[in-house]
């Protein structure tokens, strides 16, 4: 996927967005089901996996390391694990693309191994920071070798004798969290994480579904939302069909349009809903948007549920930091959206986005500046004038980020004047068919 050729795209006003559609499925959950599918021991079928990019790469690493994983049509997968514990060394280096989800797992999963194997990826992935993940490895007894500042390439040393750790990270990341556990799997004991504020569970949960023993208890002092989860390592995982629920970032796209447009009315199925993601619905209502939740239930262990979006007119908030680790990868759309709300919306606290596909908070600034948007950075906050409007008319720069990508197209379909992107090629890693569905709901976007 190195030498994609790029595939501008521009996105224009076109009257109302009308339909159903259900994007596709849950990234976070196919990334973790493909990688504790291929440690458990036997088949695993698994339904509804998203087929981007991400994941097929993720996927093709797993092969490489002993897992058979088979894809079988209509978004079915099968794959037979190795065991805890089991993967054998790769025979070429383990290239995951674009995906800093799929490589910061892996670390964990390989670290707790005793193989030794090279992680790379594409331009972007290699300004990515790395190292946050490898000290704790390390602390397990992972080594990793001909690294420039902890970023990829990387040689990785698996551990021959893990050891578990308590283990306390200084951001809230749940990839940071989900490589720790993953490398404990094969330590004996305890191994624990500290979460000063809860992320994304959705690793907790699969090791639950896959028969692990996860304890989480509260952590903090009162009111913190801190948590103390416990891993007892060296289970034998067992093989538990898994559904993946629609994405609810990849949802944010068709569903902040929808608000931006006027007349719209659409129906997005089978959107996960759990509590550590949905910081953007929450957000979006507090502005005022008309979301509706229909027929609430439970798909893979994780509650979903339609969401019938209706155009609105949006009024500006503060979102507190707090707020961030469940809505971090919604947060260029979100400013989009804060651009046609009336006033002035405040994001704090969002470090974390420098450190993304791109600096996704200089780039999200960015894209609004170039569309005739006023917006200040002030340390990690973002500050964005919404006047009910917003003139588009720019040439985006997409900086090989998908959701940047995506969010300056919800942008053109509502502003005054078409919204150019310089690359939309890198789209298909988190949203195969992205194009295609937002067209179904009748938007204008042309090549």
């Amino acid at each position: 996927m190195h030498g994609i050729r790029p595939c501008p795209l521009t996105a224009r006003r076109n009257g109302p967005l009308r339909g159903r559609a259900r994007v596709p499925g849950d990234k976070s959950i196919s990334i973790r089901a493909l990688i504790l599918g291929a440690l458990t021991v036997g088949e695993t079928a698994i339904a509804g996996l998203l087929e981007g990019e991400d994941v097929l790469n993720t996927a093709q690493t797993l092969r490489a390391l002993g897992a058979a994983v088979q894809q079988c049509g209509g978004r079915q997968w099968r794959i037979r694990g190795v065991g805890v514990g089991g993967f054998a060394a790769p025979a070429a280096p383990l290239d995951f693309g674009n995906s800093g989800t799929g490589c910061r797992l892996m670390l964990g999963a390989v670290g707790g191994c005793p193989v030794t194997a090279e992680f790379d990826g594409d331009a972007s992935l290699r300004k990515r920071p790395m190292r946050r993940v490898l000290d704790p490895l390390e602390r397990i007894g992972a080594r990793t070798l001909n690294s420039a500042d902890g970023r990829l390439p990387l040689t990785l040393v698996g551990a021959r004798d893990p050891l578990p750790i308590v283990f306390e990270p200084q951001v809230a990341s749940a990839q940071l969290k989900s490589a720790v556990l993953l490398a404990g799997l094969n330590a004996p004991g305890e191994t624990v994480v500290i979460e000063r504020e809860a992320t994304r569970d959705h690793t907790e949960k699969m090791l639950t579904h896959f028969g692990a023993q996860v304890r989480i208890e509260a952590a903090g002092a009162s009111g913190v939302n801190g948590r103390r989860i416990t891993l007892t390592g060296q289970p034998e995982l067992a093989p538990a069909p898994i559904v993946v629920p629609a994405d609810p970032s990849s949802a944010a796209f068709p569903l902040v349009a929808a608000l931006l447009t006027p007349a719209s009315e659409v129906v997005l199925e089978g959107v996960m809903l759990n509590p550590l993601r949905t910081g953007l619905l929450t957000t979006l209502k507090e502005m005022g948007a008309a979301i509706e939740e229909v027929q609430r239930r439970t798909e893979g262990g994780e509650e979903v549920a339609d969401l019938l979006v209706h155009a609105s007119a949006l009024r500006s908030v503060e979102v507190p930091a707090s707020r961030a680790p469940s809505m971090i990868d919604e947060y260029p759309v979100l400013a989009v959206a804060a651009a046609f709300a009336e006033g002035t919306t405040v994001m704090r606290g969002l470090k974390e986005l420098r450190v993304k596909e791109s600096d996704r908070l200089a780039a999200t600034a960015a894209l609004l500046k170039e569309n005739g948007v006023e917006v200040e950075i002030e340390g990690d906050d973002l500050m964005v004038q919404g006047r009910g409007r917003a003139p588009g008319g720019g040439l985006v720069a997409t900086h090989m980020d998908h959701r940047i990508a995506m969010a300056a197209l919800v942008m053109g379909l509502a502003s005054e004047r078409p919204v150019k992107i310089d690359d939309g090629s890198f789209i298909a890693t988190s949203f195969p068919g992205f194009v295609e569905l937002m067209r179904s709901l009748r938007a204008e976007l042309s090549g």
